[in-house]
């Protein structure tokens, strides 16, 4: 994104209720750089994190990027799995502890909230991982973030790792998950881990990121929002701006969700199986768990198809004027199934042409 494309987004996050906005990787390029002294000048009131390796030339970069923020963060991260250490890193585990104590101290000289994230740490050995976290937070970080770098882990797994990393930390520092949905689990993951005791989830809308994405923001919010039950948490987050900030970066982006994601995706509450539209048109509630305005979706859409049943057909052709007997409505309906059965959906403007033949032959008052 260009930077005021990025300004626009900030905006919308904003309004959802984001709590920290991660707003760029200012050693990266100049245009990373000015994003995130834009957005940290433009939104004083919202905390805003700078992306760094741990180096001394991106810390240095990032917090020269947050000179103006009124709440910087400096992230600063650095890979500890043994694979990436071997093959990517060529350190050893020594250096790796040593370079992310230094690179924190180094950025709590610029700033007072440091995250430190070690990247790959969901195939980390734990007990490595248990030491740099303890490490990292007696430099100063006030976050520790373990990522689920590859998209690899378990809920399971997951979970069990975040909460010997909490039961570490006690209440030092907040633990921070970072899951990526090469599986399909990142969201599966990331409510393994709050329920294990982390306190921040790092999120995307629409689920972007790297490869298959990232842990989806309004998937983890609502499901929080609708089972509440079984996730007793809560965010800051304004689920009724959801779909908005969904639709608004699809068109900064070029390309928007799958039509079946969840949420926000143009199919989530969309119903064409005949029983489901005889369900829902009597009480929403039987194939609906979430009112579609709870996120900002105008409303639940009936599309008609040829697994349509009759009551979905008679209530459309009652919302486009047409009052009809149960013969009548037989005769359209065997003509709708007809056409439908070779068409991916069917538009209003061809029902109404059915019913006005059914008209123009007397079958219709």
């Amino acid at each position: 994104m260009t930077v005021p494309e990025k300004l626009k987004v900030a905006a919308k996050l904003v309004e959802l209720g984001v709590d920290i906005m991660e707003a760029g990787f200012p050693i990266a390029s100049q245009g990373d750089f000015e994003a995130v002294d834009a957005v940290s000048r433009e939104f004083p009131g919202v905390q805003v994190a700078a992306l760094s390796r741990s180096n001394k030339g991106d810390v240095q970069r990032a917090a020269a990027s947050l000179d103006k923020a009124k709440r910087p963060r400096i992230h600063t991260f650095l890979a500890t799995s043994d694979i990436h250490l071997k093959y990517k890193l060529k350190k050893s585990r020594q250096e790796i502890l040593e370079m992310a104590v230094a690179a924190v101290e180094l950025a709590r000289t610029y700033v007072d909230d440091v995250e430190f994230s070690a990247e790959d740490g969901a195939r980390t050995d734990p007990d490595y991982l248990e030491q740099v976290a303890k490490a990292v937070v007696a430099a100063g970080a006030r976050t520790v973030n373990i990522p689920d770098t590859v998209g690899y882990s378990t809920p399971d797994e997951y979970g069990a790792l975040i909460g010997r990393i909490v039961k570490a930390l006690g209440d030092t520092a907040v633990v921070s998950v970072h899951c990526h949905d090469d599986l399909g689990l990142a969201v599966a993951n990331s409510l393994a881990a709050v329920k294990a005791g982390a306190r921040q989830v790092e999120c995307t809308i629409n689920g972007i990121g790297e490869r298959a994405g990232n842990c989806s923001l309004e998937e983890v919010v609502m499901v929080m929002k609708t089972r509440n039950d079984v996730y007793p948490y809560e965010t800051g987050i304004q689920p009724q701006y959801l779909y908005g900030t969904s639709q608004m970066l699809s068109s900064v982006i070029t390309f928007g969700p799958q039509p079946n994601k969840a949420i926000v995706g143009r199919n989530a509450f969309a119903h064409e199986a005949g029983i489901h539209q005889d369900g829902y048109l009597k009480e929403r509630t039987t194939y609906e768990i979430i009112d579609p305005k709870s996120v900002g979706v105008p409303e639940g859409k009936l599309v008609l198809g040829k697994h349509s049943g009759r009551h979905a057909l008679k209530n459309r052709l009652e919302d486009l004027g047409f009052q009809m007997t149960s013969e009548e409505i037989d005769y359209v309906y065997r003509e709708f199934t007809s056409m439908a059965d070779n068409k991916k959906g069917m538009m209003d403007e061809e029902i109404a042409e059915l019913a006005r033949q059914c008209q123009a032959q007397g079958l219709a008052v």
